[in-house]
C-alpha cells in the first residue's frame, strides 16, 4: 500500500546549512521509524536527478548537494531549493522524500512530501512520521493521505488542491489549532510547538475523514494561506 506523509508552510528564506540540518534530521528519523524501507545496511539514499541516473547521498553530503541544486536553479532564493531522494528496501518497502525549502514564493507552498511503499499488512507508523516531519520542519500544515482520499475531499468536500487539507491523520500549527472546534471527530494531541496533532480515522474509513474535514474548514482551521504568501504560517 502507498501513503503519503506530508508538510507544508509559506515562505520562510533559510541559509543552505539550516537546510542541511533539517534534510539530515529528517533522514535519520526516517531510518530509526522505517528500517525496513530505510535500512542503514542496504546502503545509502539515492538523490533522483530531473535528468541522468540517481546518485548517491550519504547524509554528510547534504549541504554540498543543496549548494549544487541551488546553483543549477536561478531562482532558487525565491522558489526554494528542491531534493528528492528514494531508498528502497527489502520486501516492497520505499520510501521517497521530495521537498522544496527555504524559499520566498509569492503563491506556491513549500513543501517536504514523504512517500511509502508498503506490503499490505504491513504496520506504517503513520502519526509518528507525521509528528516527526512537524518536528522538523515546523510546517503550517500537514496530513497523512493516499490517492482514495485525495479524491473524495476533491469530489464531496470542495478540497482544492494547494489548501489546507487533513487526512487519517492531520497536522496544524498553533495558530490553526486554537480553531479546531471541540469534538471535531478525532483524537486530539497537543504537540510542543503549540500546534495539534489530530488521530482522525482508521485506513478506509474515508467518510469519516470528509466529515472532519469539513467541521475543521468550516471552523476556519483549513482556511488557506493568503496570496500573496508573507508569512510561514498562518
Amino acid at each position: 500500500m502507498r501513503r503519503v506523509v506530508r508538510a507544508f508552510w509559506g515562505p520562510r528564506p533559510e541559509p543552505v546549512e539550516t537546510l542541511a540540518g533539517r534534510w539530515r534530521q529528517t533522514l535519520e528519523h526516517v531510518t530509526e521509524l522505517l528500517p525496513a524501507a530505510a535500512p542503514p545496511v542496504r546502503g545509502e539514499w539515492r538523490q533522483v536527478h530531473a535528468s541522468g541516473p540517481d546518485t548517491a547521498c550519504a547524509p554528510d553530503d547534504l549541504t554540498a548537494v543543496l549548494l549544487d541544486a541551488q546553483g543549477a536553479e536561478a531562482w532558487s532564493d525565491l522558489t526554494g531549493t528542491g531534493l528528492r531522494l528514494i531508498h528502497t528496501g527489502a520486501d516492497g518497502w520505499a520510501v521517497e522524500l521530495s521537498g522544496v525549502a527555504g524559499g520566498a514564493p509569492q503563491f506556491l507552498l513549500q513543501s517536504l512530501v514523504m512517500t511509502v511503499d508498503a506490503p499490505d499488512g504491513a504496520i506504517v507508523p503513520e502519526s509518528e512520521l507525521l509528528a516527526m516531519l512537524a518536528s522538523v520542519w515546523e510546517p503550517d500544515f500537514g496530513d497523512v493521505s493516499d490517492d482514495d482520499i485525495l479524491d473524495a475531499l476533491e469530489d464531496g468536500a470542495g478540497f482544492t488542491v494547494g489548501d489546507p487539507v487533513v487526512g487519517r491523520f492531520g497536522y496544524l500549527s498553533a495558530a490553526r489549532a486554537v480553531l479546531v472546534p471541540d469534538g471535531p471527530g478525532a483524537v486530539r494531541q497537543d504537540t510542543l510547538d503549540g500546534g495539534v496533532l489530530l488521530h482522525i480515522a482508521a485506513p478506509g474509513d474515508i467518510d469519516t475523514i470528509v466529515r472532519v474535514y469539513g467541521r475543521l474548514r468550516d471552523a476556519g482551521a483549513l482556511a488557506p494561506l493568503r496570496r500573496p504568501l508573507d508569512r510561514p504560517t498562518l
